[in-house]
Formats: structure tokens, sequence, C-alpha cells
């Protein structure tokens, strides 16, 4: 009787798991019997010879399985995702106080007492900061203003737009009237006309600098600005205005859009052509430092002979090595790097620089003849891409004195970034290894040397504003400290945010406040920006258009802003903003979608928004209790670091001496134990 196929089949399905190899009978005893091993069994699918496909049928099966393997894998990334979305805690968002409407785009922006300066098509424009209202504008250009910088002066404001040919502009605010200075690199032939790239006013006005570049080379304009002068002029002869006393506008408490062409113009704001005031004196023109080149000296006695009074020492300029040994190292260089070298070789960019005014200190030494006002910058400091060392100019100068630097502070690495904080005592070195150098320059030595994590390169550097730690709130300290610890924000290029706290005689600390966004790439950090109204804290910018507002010492978010949903930042990774140091506020531009994709440019809108910081409930707290007695410091013995050193001093004689005195009473009161015992053992004897 022969067997159906279909019993066969079912047969096959059933032996699915066998061992290899001949079956036998095992030993009555356990410790003989054979160890199983793996490899010994087979798998077999039951299915397998019914499933067989051919190709390419076969492969277009495993490619299905494959796209649907790789399908559930994405799914499963995103619920993850999407349940660690609900799981964060997201900060309260906050909408923008005032709302300012106007018909021409805003390039950029300035807060400089209580005006917001903003450059647009064709010049700039003058803002009351609490009302919103414009008081003054500027438009006699055929170009737009692409950056404006405002310096505070006191009573007078100075201005400096920058439009989009590169031409400089120095304006003067005073007294409810803007005056035109001068245009500082404009030229009657446009075939030589230059390009201002970068500028700097020094804190007080005395000075500015102006990084320029035309025909192919680029050099620093340093200016000396004659601000007694500009007061007399304006004052003398006295116009026939009658000034309007300005008070301080109320806040408003709900977001109201202001429209600029409905509002009315102070006609007290005028433009005071007419009136000439003197022009800046043009002190010094620094170029780059020239590549190190073969010697020409034949002794190195010529080398030193070359150098006066130290000046320049440790630029690299002055050596005894010549040309055919650079040569010599040149051609080992590229015979041992030849293959990850570039053949063509890339054509190298101009070098830029940043620089900072430098007041008088004890690390910057200076002629004895030289005596510098107090609060005046005296000095000049600038280093340039690609080099190591940062150089010291002084300024009491004239533009016939050769150009050569008082000062050189070479580095091991070239400098990447630098930063000098707002009270011009501390000045932060960052270089392209990722190594960050602090200096003191009041006290004139560095108070550390510390590393960026490894992977880490500084992007731009923040300092903050001296506060404490005060029952857990930062505080702001009522009245000036002599010790004060700076504090410093660092971002990186890879979006990670890194807290500097430098501690005295120990070596600074490197906190990470923000790792690097590696989940989340859309909330990168672009923009940094420190609150100075509020003691420790830092309005972030990300790249999806979010702002928050940080604290740095917990560090936690405390809340954040955004503009109505009908506005979007249209370049969040480069938002026009400003922060005002006076007030607690800021100013964000915002744009209407579909405004942006119009092609008639007259019906774009586009918006200031103004974030009172003071006006909301979380923050209400920060802005009524954010200072401290200097009377509670010096009493509380958490703050010993921020004491003056005579006043430490005299604390640890006072506590030693306490001590000593302890000590002594205890050790007459045992004496007198000890003289007591004896008399008693004495007396017993003689019984």
């Amino acid at each position: 009787m022969s067997i159906p196929r279909r019993s066969q089949v079912e047969k096959k399905r059933l032996s699915s798991f066998t061992r290899k190899g001949l079956l036998e009978v095992p030993s009555p005893t356990e410790k003989d019997w054979p160890k199983d091993d793996e490899s010994d069994y087979v798998f077999k699918d039951s299915g397998q010879e019914m499933d067989s496909l051919p190709q390419p049928y076969r492969m277009i099966n495993k490619m299905v399985n494959l796209v649907f393997d790789q399908s559930w894998k994405v799914i499963q990334e995103r619920d993850a995702l999407r349940e660690a979305e609900l799981s964060r805690i997201q900060p309260v968002t906050y909408p923008p106080h005032v709302e300012n409407k106007l018909s021409k785009m805003p390039n950029c922006m300035a807060v400089s007492q209580d005006y917001v300066f903003i450059g647009g098509a064709k010049g700039f424009s003058i803002y009351n900061l609490y009302s919103a209202k414009q008081i003054c504008i500027w438009e006699k250009l055929k170009v737009d203003v692409t950056s404006i910088w405002t310096t505070d002066l006191g009573n007078e404001i100075l201005i400096a737009p920058v439009d989009e040919m590169g031409i400089a502009r120095l304006f003067y605010f005073y007294k409810d009237s803007l005056f035109l200075i001068k245009a500082i690199n404009e030229a009657d032939d446009a075939s030589k006309q230059t390009t201002c790239i970068k500028m700097e006013i020094c804190r007080g006005g005395d000075f500015a600098a102006f990084l320029l570049q035309g025909a192919g080379d680029v050099w620093l304009d340093v200016y000396k600005l004659p601000k007694e002068s500009w007061l007399k002029e304006v004052e003398h002869p006295q116009l026939a205005i009658n000034p309007k006393k300005k008070g301080r506008q109320p806040q408003l408490s709900t977001l109201e859009p202001v429209t600029s062409e409905t509002l009315e113009m102070d006609t007290n704001i005028c433009f005071r052509g007419d009136i000439k005031l003197s022009h800046p004196v043009h002190i010094m023109k620094i170029k780059p430092p020239k590549p190190v080149t073969g010697t020409t000296f034949k002794s190195p006695l010529e080398v030193f002979a070359k150098i006066e009074d130290c000046y320049g020492l440790g630029s690299g300029q002055n050596h005894f090595i010549k040309e055919s040994q650079w040569e010599q190292q040149a051609a080992i260089f590229h015979a041992s790097y030849k293959k990850y070298l570039d053949e063509k070789g890339e054509e190298e960019p101009l070098s830029m620089a940043s620089f900072h005014f430098l007041l008088p200190s004890s690390i910057i030494a200076m002629p004895a003849e030289v005596k510098s006002p107090s609060g005046v910058a005296c000095v000049l400091g600038i280093h340039w891409t690609g080099s190591h060392n940062f150089f010291l100019y002084s300024l009491n100068r004239t533009l016939k004195d050769k150009v050569d630097p008082e000062g050189v502070w070479p580095c091991a690495a070239p400098i990447a970034v630098s930063q000098l904080s707002y009270t011009c005592s501390y000045l932060l070195i960052a270089c392209e290894d990722g190594v960050l150098t602090l200096w003191d320059l009041a006290e004139g030595f560095p108070l550390g040397v510390v590393a960026l994590p490894e992977g880490c390169f500084c992007q731009s550097i923040h300092f903050l504003k001296y506060f404490l730690v005060y029952k857990g709130q930062n505080v702001y300290p009522e009245g000036p400290l002599k010790s004060q610890i700076p504090q410093c924000v660092v971002l990186c290029t890879d979006s990670s945010l890194h807290l500097l706290t430098a501690k005295g005689t120990q070596v600074p600390t490197i906190s990470e406040l923000v790792e690097r966004p590696v989940k989340h790439p859309e909330e990168a950090i672009c923009a940094v920006a420190p609150v100075q109204a509020f003691p420790g804290t830092v309005l972030i910018f990300c790249r999806n258009g979010s702002v928050q507002l940080m604290d740095v010492a917990k560090p936690q978010i405390i809340c954040a802003f955004a503009p109505p949903r009908t506005y979007h930042l249209v370049v969040p990774w480069k938002p026009v903003f400003v922060v005002s140091l006076q007030h607690p506020c800021f100013l964000l531009r915002g744009d209407h979608p579909d405004e942006i994709e119009s092609d008639d440019t007259k019906d774009i809108q586009n918006s200031i928004f103004y974030f009172n910081l003071e006006a909301y409930p979380l923050l209400e707290n920060i802005s009524r209790n954010h200072t401290i007695p200097k009377m509670d410091i010096t009493e509380n013995m958490a703050f010993t670091q921020v004491l003056p050193l005579e006043k430490r001093c005299e604390d640890f004689l006072e506590r030693s001496f306490q001590k000593l005195e302890k000590k002594v009473k205890e050790e007459e009161h045992w004496t007198r134990l000890h003289r007591y015992s004896l008399m008693l053992q004495r007396e017993n004897f003689r019984k």
C-alpha cells in the first residue's frame, strides 16, 4: 500500500528539529551521558520546501521584508521621540508686550538709554523705547543700512550706521537734535571706495576703530573722538528751540499694534545739517603682521639692535632663521603630508581682526611720561585671523608716529575668539585648540587656563555681570565690591553651551549648561545674549525660532518667549534682536510668512516685538528681589570671597586671636585644676 504524498509532507513538517548523526542508547548512569552541543542540532524550516521561491522573486521578497523591518524601526523611533516630547516639561511661553508695525524691513537694531535705533531702507529711524513712537527719521541714502552701533556718552548718544556699500558714518544725538559728524570712509572716486567690515567704539566714547577693506588689502583705522568739542559746538550758539521735557512713558499692559504711519512725529526731534561738528582725529593705521620669512640680519647682535625698548618682542618678526632653513622645513613638511595637501592650493582669504579698548592696568607697561585719565582707554588690543599673537598698541600717539606694538602676548595656538568684560577688568582669549585663558587686567596676572571638552571649539564669549546666589536666588550686590569673581558663558561650534567660573587662586572651572542637541538638531543654539537687568540669566535663541530665558546658576529654563502665531523668524539661525543694558527688555524682529512671499514690497508689513520682562508673572519676583545690601554680604560668612583682601585678613587675624585666647583660657583652667589637685594630695599626705 503506497503512502500518500500529503502524509509524507506532514512527516517532513513534524521533524523540524533533528540531531546530526546516529542516535545511541544512553548509558544507565547519568555521569556517562554525553554533553549536548548546540552545534549538533539543525533547525529546519517546516515550510521551506513549499515556500521556496525562484529568482528574482526571492530577492524581491527579501527587499520587501527589509523595507518592512526598517519602517518598523522608524515607527518605533518616532513613537519613542513622541513619548519623550510628551514627558518633557515645556516652559511657560509668553507673548510680546507691544507690537510695532513697520512699513519697511528693519535690517538692524540698537538700544541706548530710552531710545531704539532701527536701520532700514535709505537710512535709520529713532523710536521711543516705551511708547514705540517714532521721534526721528533720517533717510538720505540710496542704499539700505545693514548694521548700526550706539554708545552712551551720558547725556549724548553716539550713533554709527553702516550701509550696504560699507560706508560708516558717525552721528551725534543730543537734546532732541541729530547731527552728522562725518562719513568715515566715503570716497569721491568709486574705484577707490573702501568697505567697513567691523567697528568698535570704546566705553566713554573717547576712541573709535574701523576695520576697512579695499584693493585686496585690509587694515584698521583708529580715531580719537573730540567729544568735548562736540558738546561746546552744539550748545553754542543757542538754537531757538523749546525743548520738551521727556518723561518716562507708561508701560503698556497688553499687546497693542502700533503703526508708524499713524503716529504723530515729535517736531522737537530734528536733523541739524547746518551745524558742522569737528571731525575725528586719525591717530593710527594698523596693518596685519607680515608673514614670517627668512632673516636679512648677519649676526644676532643686529637682531637685538632692531628691537627698541623691547617693543614688539615676541611677534616673531625679528629672528635669525635663514631663508634656506624655511625652504628646507617647508619641503620636509610637504613631503611628509603630500597626500593630505591640496595640489591646486586654495587662495588665502583676507585676514580679519578682533580688537578691544583696554583701560590703564598693571599688565600693560606704558612709558612713564604717558599719563592717561582714570577710566579712559589707553591701549588697543588686537589679534588677526590665524595669528598666535595678541598685540597691544598705545593710543597716545599721532598719525606721524611709527606704528609698532608696545607689547605682544604669544599664545600656543592661533587665537579664535577674544572678549572683554563690560567693566574692562577681565579679558578672555580662546584659541583654536579649545584652550581658554582668563586674564585679570586690573591686577596684572592670568586667573587660569582651562580647556573645553574634547571636540568643542569656541564660537562666542559672553561675560555676565557679577552676581551672588543668596537663599537659592541670584542677586546683585548693592554698591561696588573690590573682589569680584568673573563668570562668562561660552557658546561652542557644536551648539553646546558652557559656563566658565573663576575661583580666585584656584583653577577656573567649566561646566556644561546645554549639551549638544543630538536627538533634537532643530534646538541647536545659534545666539546667546546676557540679560544685565536680571542676575545670572541669558537669552538663548535656537534654530527652530524659539527664545528661552535660562538661569545659569541652577541651570534651568525659566520661561520662553514667542511672537504671535501669524509671525515667525525668517532666518532663525541669525535672528535680528537687541537686549537693553539699562532696562529689563529686549526687542525681536518678526515677519509674516504670507507677506514675505508677496511680490509687492509695499504691502509687506514687518513688526518689532517688545518684550518687557518685568510684566511677566514668573519674572516679577526676580525683578523685585534682585539686589542684596552690602552689609548682608560682609556679615555673611558664605560670601567671604567677595570681601576686600584687607577685610579678609582682618577677619582671619580676629578669628585666629579668638581661637588663641580660647586656648589660653582652657590651659589656665586646666592649670588651676592641676594645682588644686596637688594641694589636696599634699593635705591628704600630711594627715
